[in-house]
């Protein structure tokens, strides 16, 4: 499943989410440039490595943050950054840019720690927005669970689904295939951050006031 578009009009400035997304790919062209050899090597350079990590915390605590801005391909990076422009302006929108910016970073250094707990031998390096993003996605569900989202089941389906059922199945995958132990993907970063952003969401007091129509309505009303 796809997300395409949410039902929720925000008002206000979404700075924290465009800048998040130019940072994101400012950094991955700055990758590029490096060439294909500097391309593989900034992710030993600047990625999150557990074994690096719980060697020695406060050397290498700053790769907590640094990960986050860093891609492995041209589709990790667009990936990362549809379902955050997606969702994050809601979420921006209704917490202020501050609050906004403390979730996205909080989420994001917290779900690298949790993959490093589950496997803290590693070292491969970790990176990408995953987590943070997750954290969105979290604090999405808590602040707009009415919301319905156009969603693109392959190959060529549209569905208003109500954003609880699209994000817990979404929950559910990351879960799924972390005690599946599929490789290639921090599983458990995503499930971590995930979680981490809902207890944020409901920890920060949002900016503005929300109210929508059940789900039902919604569909309605946008189909």
């Amino acid at each position: 499943m796809f997300p395409l578009k949410d039902s929720i009009t925000y008002y206000g400035s979404i700075v924290g989410t465009r800048g998040m997304i130019g940072l994101c790919i400012l950094v991955f062209f700055g990758q590029a440039a490096l060439g294909a050899e500097g391309f593989l090597a900034s992710f030993s350079a600047w990625g999150f490595v557990p074994a690096l990590f719980f060697a020695d915390p406060l050397r290498e605590s700053w790769r907590l943050v640094s990960s986050m801005f860093l891609h492995g391909s041209a589709f990790h990076l667009l990936s990362n950054v549809w379902f955050l422009w997606v969702f994050s302006p809601a979420v921006e929108g209704r917490t202020g840019f501050w609050k906004y910016l403390l979730v996205y970073l909080l989420s994001g250094t917290g779900a690298a720690l949790l993959q490093g707990l589950a496997d803290p031998s590693s070292t491969v390096p970790m990176v990408g927005a995953s987590g943070a993003i997750s954290g969105v996605l979290g604090a999405y569900l808590v602040l707009f669970p009415k919301a319905v989202v156009l969603t693109l089941v392959p190959p060529f389906f549209l569905f208003w689904l109500p954003s609880v059922f699209f994000l817990g199945l979404w929950f559910f995958f990351q879960i799924w295939y972390g005690f599946s132990g599929l490789p290639g993907v921090a599983w458990w970063a995503h499930a971590g951050g995930f979680l981490i952003g809902m207890v944020l969401a409901i920890l920060v007091r949002p900016k503005r006031n929300y109210k929508a129509d059940p789900f039902w309505e919604c569909w309605r009303d946008y189909c």
